[in-house]
């Protein structure tokens, strides 16, 4: 069965929509500061349109992008850092290579081993992970326990090693200002899966 089209029906022509959502999620914009620039160019679209769009197909794009990223590095550097979610701090758990590549996130309300344990996972089992030879974390205490108990049920390979060395993690702690200058246009977020 063929695939619907998926700018059926929209006012905008569907490069329009994707040329906001890709600066939406690309650069420090807010939505309001799109609808400025979209207006410069003669069209009128409404703010909480771009949200919807970038609601709407942000999600899509990224399922149809990730099967052609680039394979990573063996080497990961794994962090959390706040971000607000309906006013109230949460956690964003990332990992990045030695490359500085995104290997994949995960928002938790809790900072705990079972969170850790929740994000590793997931990111063990995305398709564009190469397995990790070491992984770098900072000197919170769940890293260790989530790192046990993956290579303990064999999600981790046993040669698989963790340091936590805090100067290690420069990589990822400088990357978080780049998250921060992204989010902050927004005020935050409203809920689980705006903030995804």
């Amino acid at each position: 069965m063929a695939e619907q089209h998926p700018f059926k029906w929209r006012h905008f022509q569907s490069d329009i929509i994707l040329l906001c959502v890709r600066w939406y999620v690309r650069y420090a914009l807010s939505y309001r500061d799109l609808e400025e620039m979209m207006l410069e160019r003669g069209l009128h679209v409404d703010h909480t349109t771009i949200y919807r769009w970038v609601q709407h197909y942000a999600p899509e794009l990224e399922r149809r992008c990730r099967p052609y990223l680039k394979s990573t590095s063996d080497s990961w550097r794994v962090d959390e850092t706040y971000v607000k979610v309906k006013k109230e701090w949460v956690y964003l758990y990332r990992a990045v290579d030695s490359h500085g590549k995104t290997l994949d996130f995960f928002l938790s309300s809790t900072r705990d081993a079972q969170a850790a344990k929740q994000f590793l996972l997931k990111t063990l089992t995305a398709s564009h992970c190469s397995e990790p030879r070491v992984i770098n974390v900072d000197k919170n205490a769940a890293y260790p326990k989530a790192f046990a108990e993956l290579k303990e049920t064999g999600h981790i390979p046993e040669s698989c090693e963790l340091r936590q060395v805090k100067y290690l993690n420069n990589l990822v702690e400088q990357d978080h200002r780049f998250i921060k200058r992204l989010t902050k246009p927004g005020m935050g977020f409203f809920s689980f899966e705006t903030a995804w």
